[in-house]
């Protein structure tokens, strides 16, 4: 028996089957669904590609004569199709972010948004862990508080500095408990930072150093900061759009619906926190999964804030996180969408796993496909709405 191919099939099948079924119940599954299926969800490709040369490999050794070695090939060659059904739900993503657009926006949107870009899709289909362009500098560590590394944020600026870009600012996921600027978003970021926006990820205290309102604190300072300090890279920080990922997009929608809320900013009351929209990346929006309409939110939940004047949001989700469920987002959404006056996007994305955007994958592609159309739109309505105001000034 050649073990090191059995080693490496029973490998691919366990995470094969975590990647594609996914099961998010009890708890425990859901936790090895997330560890051991993420990067096949994202790159199943490279699991394929992986099945197809460790069977050639074997066979060219003479290693498939017995016949355990001959079932173990039928089990390699089995997963392939459940991979390709990986593939599959990471290519609907598209269309499946495009028609949420179009339903929460209309589809008059797609005039504010220049044509898509070529789709490089040997590196989307294939690992891609980290995205690097060369004409996006990244200005690392400026401090933004008193907290140390905690405090800490990252610039993203195309090197040529155009002038009155919009600005993003950026929080990472980790549960509050852990994570950092520099992991998830990185495609998200620099194609921004491509087209002239100045983006910023941010760091925040985390537990057990503190706990809410601390993050929350912390992220309106990050605000606060970017009000300030943007145009020095470029910015006009009247367009300031907000983002975040599991306990980031908590965060961000919490500050989008908490304008100038003094109780978040002790010692900078003064300072200007209200944001232009929100981007929210499969986030954890509280303890309510289902549909319970009487239990009374708390207040490091965004429920508590829900506001007629909300800025918009752009939500997405994946149908197979097994660490914030999508029932959460869809409560979020619905409550959401009841109260606020402005529109509200909403993505579900099929077989999605949480943290997708560690991965310049092509589902990672289509969410950002999504935002920037997302973000074009609200700029120029943004502009729109004003021009009648400014025309009676004059």
């Amino acid at each position: 028996m050649p073990m090191g191919y059995v080693a490496s099939t029973a490998l691919l099948t366990w995470c094969t089957f975590f990647a594609v079924v996914a099961p998010r119940r009890p708890r425990s599954l859901a936790t090895l669904s997330f560890w051991f299926g993420m990067v096949l969800n994202e790159v199943p490709v490279i699991g394929i590609l992986a099945v197809l040369a460790s069977t050639a490999l074997a066979a060219a050794q003479g290693d498939l004569d017995s016949t355990g070695s001959r079932v173990t090939a039928v089990i390699a060659l089995a997963t392939i199709p459940f991979m390709a059904v990986a593939v599959w739900r990471g290519l609907r993503a598209g269309g499946v972010v495009m028609r949420a657009v179009d339903e929460g926006l209309g589809a008059g949107w797609r005039s504010h948004v220049a044509e898509p870009q070529r789709r490089p899709w040997p590196r989307l289909l294939l690992l891609r862990r980290w995205t690097r362009h060369l004409d996006v500098k990244r200005v690392a560590n400026l401090s933004y508080g008193d907290a140390g590394r905690r405090n800490l944020l990252d610039v993203y600026h195309r090197r040529d500095t155009p002038p009155n870009g919009p600005v993003l600012i950026y929080f990472h996921g980790g549960g509050f408990t852990s994570g950092g600027k520099s992991r998830e978003a990185r495609p998200l970021l620099y194609r921004l930072a491509q087209q002239g926006w100045v983006c910023i990820s941010a760091n925040y205290r985390l537990r057990p150093e503190t706990d809410f309102p601390g993050h929350q604190i912390d992220a309106k300072k990050a605000i606060a900061w970017a009000r300030e300090h943007a145009s020095e890279y470029g910015a006009d920080a009247s367009k300031l759009f907000l983002a975040g990922s599991s306990a980031g997009s908590n965060m961000a929608a919490m500050c989008a619906l908490t304008p100038n809320d003094p109780e978040y900013q002790p010692g900078f009351e003064s300072a200007d926190t209200s944001v232009t929209a929100a981007i929210c990346l499969y986030g954890y929006y509280g303890h309510f999964f289902g549909t319970e309409p009487d239990v009374p939110p708390s207040a490091n939940q965004p429920y508590a804030y829900l506001d007629p004047a909300a800025p918009p949001f752009f939500i997405t989700h994946g149908t197979k996180d097994a660490l914030a469920t999508v029932e959460g987002a869809r409560y979020f959404v619905g409550r959401l969408r009841r109260v606020s006056s402005s529109p509200v996007v909403y993505a579900e994305l099929p077989g999605a796993q949480h943290s997708f955007d560690l991965f310049h994958s092509a589902r990672t592609e289509a969410v950002v496909d999504g935002v920037e159309g997302f973000t074009s739109w609200v700029l120029a309505t943004s502009h729109d709405a004003a021009d009648p105001a400014e025309q009676r000034g004059n």
